[in-house]
């Protein structure tokens, strides 16, 4: 019998058949992106200017049917400029609150890193708990909510670092990098034709279809073994003589839910232990912090989860039949 993820297979495939047209040459991106949307968790994008980060997120709002909105963050925003405000209405003679940039289904923080540590913490609470309050009154935000964020790393002039507590927020990290030469060529190529970098996309959900394949993930099998095996990843993190802050334990819980969503991206209503390795990089690396002496020596965070999925002993992959793969 067709399990729920399975019925939703075909139309995951179709979206990221489409975000494949327009992103050329990066099909793990997008498929880890849209593994972190369908698992209602937030995006920081790190790379350098000109990568399509914008592209991409406008691109899968559209295919989705969501609402978006782009905040440029720099020196000189205020928390009101992302939230709004409470302002006094004359012909109401009331004070009334005009919603900020803030309330949409996916906001793209651009250059989140550029605005400052008071700008910065405005996203906490609708990151952590989807609302905001202002002057004492809470107002939810749509659902649903994510924040694709983007920083620069290799400019640090102007920046203000992000927290812990804020990096900790996101569900994953990753970056676009440079395409292939035959993709790069591909790009100009479309521009050159259209005078854009991409084709149109085209609507294949709506965020009420969105909401139900985040409940069907829920039903999604997880065995104690692998729950086993993404505590052990995320605990070998926080031993190490070189790191300094390891991934919490809010990063086990994200390592869970983005193998969950990596499962039906594949089709699958069960998890395997390649799903859980596939996925440990974006949902831990963000969340590790190196020593001194490590950073000095040019030791990369990947390094420390990859010596976690060598030294660490995969689970037997058991359905949710129960049988053994």
């Amino acid at each position: 019998m067709e399990s729920e993820i399975t019925s939703y297979h075909a139309t995951i495939t179709t979206i990221l058949d489409e975000m494949n047209h327009v992103i050329h040459g990066k099909n793990e991106v997008v498929n880890l992106v849209v593994a972190s949307v369908f698992a209602g968790g937030h995006v920081l994008l790190e790379d350098v200017p000109g990568v399509a980060k914008t592209l991409l997120a406008r691109s899968l709002a559209e295919i989705l049917g969501l609402e978006f909105a782009r905040i440029q963050f720099t020196p000189d925003l205020l928390p009101s400029d992302i939230i709004g405000l409470t302002i006094w209405d004359p012909p109401t003679q009331q004070m009334q609150f005009r919603k900020g940039p803030i309330f949409t289904n996916i906001l793209l923080a651009d250059e989140l890193n550029r605005a400052s540590p008071k700008t910065q913490s405005a996203l906490l609470e609708a990151m952590a708990e989807s609302q905001v309050t202002v002057d004492g009154v809470t107002y939810p935000l749509p659902d649903p909510f994510v924040v694709i964020a983007t920083q620069n790393p290799i400019e640090f002039e102007g920046t203000y670092p992000l927290p812990e507590a804020q990096v900790d927020r996101f569900l994953t990290s990753t970056t676009i990098g440079y395409p292939s030469e035959g993709d790069e060529r591909q790009v100009v190529t479309d521009h050159l034709a259209t005078g854009i970098a991409n084709a149109n996309v085209t609507q294949i959900f709506d965020p009420e279809r969105l909401l139900q394949v985040r409940r069907t993930l829920q039903t999604i099998y997880v065995s104690d073994a692998i729950i086993d095996y993404v505590v052990a990843l995320a605990r070998f993190t926080r031993d190490r003589s070189s790191v300094s802050l390891g991934a919490s334990p809010r990063g086990s819980i994200a390592l869970a839910l983005l193998s969950r969503a990596a499962a039906a991206v594949a089709g699958r209503d069960f998890v395997t232990p390649e799903d859980v390795k596939a996925m440990a990089i974006p949902a831990l690396v963000h969340r590790i912090r190196l020593s001194p002496e490590a950073w000095i020596r040019g030791l990369r965070r990947e390094s420390i989860v990859n010596e976690a999925i060598q030294s660490i002993p995969m689970p037997v992959a058991v359905d949710e039949s129960g049988d053994s793969h």
